[in-house]
């Protein structure tokens, strides 16, 4: 995961930042940027085996760290990852204090590419305008094209692109934050980067993350990306009106997120059909008065 092995941001861009120009953020390339390759000084000698399962699949997520990086040994990996989280952890609690001190309710939407997430956050704000004052930060490597979209419906949005980055952190979501009117007793959305493995393991200060997971993408998802699902707290199982074209089992689907998470919140959706809308605004409102 991002907290052991080392991915970069690249040029961090947050929208606004072209105005200063000293700020430290700034648009990414759209090339791979050429760099002289680092030298290799040291490898770790103690070099660590997967497990080995009797059908010959390797595991390399039984060590200590829970992962494997190349000339690192998993006490170094755990060291490095007790690191970066602790920063990352510190930030996140000044925002979520922050928030709670304005009545926030932020939550941190998490899913594969492609599950339709955007689409889903947009009918949901076109929902609320009338009633919630709403914010969005949205997370992806490169464009603004999603948050362009968020400002159609009338609703403050600010892109963060992570370059090379394949998540957001709580520093991204401080700085984005400072750019963004956030009402009191509103909702901020956060859209994270398309990606169900290194979102799971970074706090943003969200009070919940809630996992999009579309019928298209196999119902044994939160078996293949466990600390995801079980980080959330609710699924959204969008994309339901696709069922009669597909081969999508929707109770083993939701019986592997309850294994994974006997607590997670399971909600059936179609965000352009409209299917099970009210029951995820309901959800919304007991969390905004909770």
């Amino acid at each position: 995961m991002c907290t052991t092995c080392g991915c970069q941001h690249g040029n961090l861009y947050i929208e606004g930042d072209e105005r200063n120009p000293h700020s430290p953020f700034r648009a990414a390339p759209f090339a791979a940027a050429p760099r002289a390759a680092a030298p290799i000084s040291t490898i770790s000698l103690n070099a660590f085996s997967p497990d080995v399962a009797p059908d010959g699949a390797l595991d390399y997520g039984r060590g200590e760290a829970g992962t494997h990086a190349p000339g690192l040994s998993q006490r170094k990996m755990v060291e490095i990852e007790i690191n970066v989280l602790d920063k990352n952890n510190q930030i996140a609690q000044r925002n979520r204090q922050r928030l709670a001190a304005r009545g926030q309710l932020a939550l941190n939407l998490v899913s594969s590419p492609g599950s339709g997430k955007t689409t889903l956050l947009t009918e949901t704000l076109k929902r609320l305008r009338d009633t919630t004052p709403c914010a969005v930060i949205e997370g992806d490597q490169q464009t603004v094209n999603d948050a362009e979209r968020i400002r159609a419906t009338g609703t403050p949005a600010i892109q963060v692109n992570t370059g090379k980055g394949c998540h957001l952190d709580a520093q991204m979501v401080q700085d984005a934050m400072a750019r963004l009117p956030l009402a009191d007793n509103g909702v901020l959305f956060i859209e994270n980067v398309g990606n169900l493995v290194c979102p799971a393991g970074f706090d943003l200060g969200e009070r919940h993350k809630v996992a999009v997971l579309s019928v298209t993408e196999g119902e044994d998802k939160p078996l293949k990306y466990p600390h995801m699902f079980a980080a959330a707290s609710l699924m959204l199982l969008n994309k339901i009106d696709l069922l009669p074209y597909l081969n999508f089992d929707v109770e083993q689907c939701m019986a592997y997120a309850r294994q994974v998470n006997p607590n997670i919140t399971i909600l059936l959706v179609s965000a352009t059909r409209g299917d099970g809308m009210n029951a995820w605004l309901a959800w919304l409102e007991e969390q905004r008065c909770a």
